[in-house]
């Protein structure tokens, strides 16, 4: 499960605690993870938890991974089709996104670059929350809707949840440095094709190459899910995420 729609960041710890699970019945003790961005990291980090030896193999290291320049916002939407899922994947998913959470908890802090915020959603009166908020009350609680007044923000109508903010950078940096901690291996290197990876050592291989699938598994379904970022310089006051209509963070 190399690929979340955007939500990558947001699952990496769910999805390769549930990974690393499943791994576990094999008996095996060493392992490869393909991949050094969010998901490969945290698979990483986990493995090595799980008592495995772990060498990470990847085509770009911190600071040039897809994973440096994602917004880093905990949100997991726009990960799925509605019309392509079953009842059993959503379930799947909400365990994923619980798990993760829990995780990403347990990182707030300057080390990990994780922090809490207030998210701000705008839209058109009354305006249309996403449905895993409802269904991880848990972890967002109720959402408190705002009329104008409320927000300096030129919207007819708002909602507040909380969530968290990844500062990518800073949060990769930290897990490959407690990955070397751990006395992981990183090695360097762009495979051609699946008879390459079958050549590795480790009889294990943790696939987290995200759009390196494209070519590397010839899943030309992959279709990557790309936005505009802009950097702002810090600002005390803006502590805070918004999401407007037009799908704008």
């Amino acid at each position: 499960n190399y690929g979340h729609g955007g939500g990558g960041v947001t699952l990496s710890w769910g999805t390769s605690h549930i990974a690393a699970k499943e791994a576990a019945p094999l008996g095996h003790r060493a392992c490869a993870v393909i991949g050094c961005g969010a998901v490969g990291l945290a698979t990483a980090r986990l493995m090595q938890i799980e008592g495995y030896a772990v060498t990470i193999y990847a085509k770009d290291l911190p600071p040039h991974t897809t994973s440096n320049v994602a917004a880093g916002q905990w949100s997991p939407f726009t990960v799925f089709d509605k019309e392509m899922i079953t009842p059993a994947f959503y379930q799947e998913f909400l365990r994923a996104a619980r798990l993760s959470f829990g995780y990403f908890r347990k990182m707030i802090g300057s080390r990990y670059g994780v922090s809490v915020a207030d998210n701000f959603y705008f839209g058109d009166y009354p305006v249309t929350l996403p449905d895993v908020i409802y269904d991880l009350p848990e972890i967002y609680g109720k959402p408190r809707m705002l009329v104008p007044g409320e927000y300096p923000f030129d919207e007819p109508s708002g909602a507040i949840v909380k969530t968290m903010l990844i500062d990518m950078p800073i949060y990769l940096e930290a897990l490959m440095s407690d990955f070397r901690r751990g006395g992981g291996r990183i090695i360097v290197r762009d495979f051609r094709d699946i008879t390459e990876l079958m050549s590795l050592p480790e009889p294990l291989i943790m696939n987290c190459t995200g759009l390196g699938s494209y070519f590397l598994f010839n899943d030309h379904e992959l279709e990557p899910v790309k936005g505009q970022l802009i950097v702002l310089k810090p600002q005390p006051e803006v502590d805070y995420i918004t999401l407007v209509r037009n799908g704008g963070l």
